[in-house]
């Protein structure tokens, strides 16, 4: 058994006081979606509220990461194949190098050594690459800076005649300076640096490379 009452018909909310009811809602809802849902979702922002509560701001920075994604997957080339090393990667087991030393390149055969210097400026948005030729085995350092502006980054080598969408990546970053080191090639073709200047200005790139690489060019 239930104690409590039934509401009386005089109890009972009118059909006016639902319908107020429910514009109400209605109103609070569109108001939530204009000053809260779009510009932290969107970053539209046509009351200027959300910018005052920080809420645009959150807005841009899902949009920009959203399209930088978007672009940075439609440029890197497709990295599944890494794993799979083409034909000229092979190389001979090590328990024969060490027994047959004469199998070692001869000194003459060796690049000479090489250094450059190389500047190149990025409008934003914009992306470029320069790339060594480089032999199997042979060796560079390198060291790269931009003049103040982060940008995204990727050292990578491509093989001559490799298959469609096969690259080895040296290392990759998003939102630096700079970056300095040396690499190794695992196989003959091009190695290089990809640039992407994601920020709203100009950035300048000075690349200095030094190692056994016969030339070296921009390639975008």
């Amino acid at each position: 058994m239930f104690n409590t009452k039934l509401p009386t018909h005089n109890e009972l909310p009118t059909s006016r006081q639902l319908l107020r009811s429910t514009m109400i809602a209605v109103v609070v809802a569109a108001a939530l979606l204009v000053t809260v849902v779009m510009p932290s979702e969107y970053a539209i922002d046509p009351t200027g509220a959300g910018r005052l509560l920080g809420l645009t701001q959150m807005g841009e920075m899902k949009t920009t990461l959203a399209v930088e994604a978007a672009a940075d997957a439609a440029v890197q080339p497709v990295a599944a194949p890494v794993v799979q090393a083409p034909a000229t990667v092979q190389s001979v087991p090590q328990e024969q190098i060490a027994s047959t030393p004469a199998a070692e390149p001869a000194a003459e055969t060796k690049p000479a050594l090489k250094s450059d210097e190389v500047t190149l400026t990025l409008k934003p948005g914009e992306s470029s690459e320069i790339k060594l030729e480089m032999l199997n085995q042979a060796t560079v350092s390198y060291e790269w800076a931009t003049n103040g502006a982060p940008v995204n980054h990727d050292t990578h080598g491509e093989p001559y005649n490799g298959p469609n969408g096969y690259y080895h990546s040296y290392s990759k970053a998003q939102q630096v300076k700079g970056d300095k080191g040396e690499f190794t090639a695992i196989f003959d073709g091009t190695h290089g640096w990809f640039w992407r200047n994601r920020s709203n200005r100009d950035v300048t790139i000075t690349l200095k490379t030094k190692g056994e690489y016969l030339s070296v060019k921009r390639v975008i």
